[in-house]
């Protein structure tokens, strides 16, 4: 028989598992969509100058714009990796977890960028082009692509931490 003091520990044990699993997939989803952002604000707002990411006014505001996005994108990113350092520093990343949290944050920013900022508010378009519907639908697969994969690495994770394997 367990014995108060061990079951107190074995609850602990649990309480403190899920509260570093929790942020081994929220460090991750910030990192993602951090990363996201600045992959599309570095390529196609200054490298290809497609769009700005408010392109209802002048040059001077699209650029403003670009860089407000810029430093959000920043401190996401930031703010992913000070969590991933504490992370590692406490012992307690768990890789596959981590990866999945990536994937669904670049993906759900992806996908809400191509649908919510491109379509419903038309704040911005991928590209000003005739047939922008092209354009449209490969940004959102590649989307629900980084959704479907991400997830699929989080319930893994979470299989592996219940089956008592090692978590990577």
């Amino acid at each position: 028989m367990e014995t108060k003091n061990e079951i107190l520990n074995n609850n602990s044990n649990n309480l403190s598992s899920t509260k570093y699993r929790n942020r081994n997939l929220w460090s991750g989803f910030l990192f993602g969509i951090g990363f996201v952002a600045f992959f599309d604000e570095t390529i196609f707002h200054q490298l290809l100058h497609w769009h700005h990411f408010y392109d209802k006014s002048t040059t001077n505001i699209g650029l403003v714009s670009d860089g407000l996005f810029h430093a959000f994108s920043w401190f996401a990113t930031i703010g992913g990796l000070f969590m991933f350092a504490d992370l590692r520093r406490r012992n307690t990343l768990w890789l596959t977890r981590w990866w999945g949290g990536i994937l669904l944050g670049g993906g759900a920013f992806q996908l809400y960028d191509g649908t919510i900022q491109h379509k419903l508010l038309r704040i911005h378009q991928i590209r000003y082009v005739e047939n922008v519907f092209v354009y449209d639908l490969i940004w959102n697969i590649l989307a629900i692509i980084m959704i479907i994969i991400g997830l699929c690495l989080v319930v893994l994770s979470r299989n592996r931490q219940h089956s008592g394997r090692t978590l990577t």
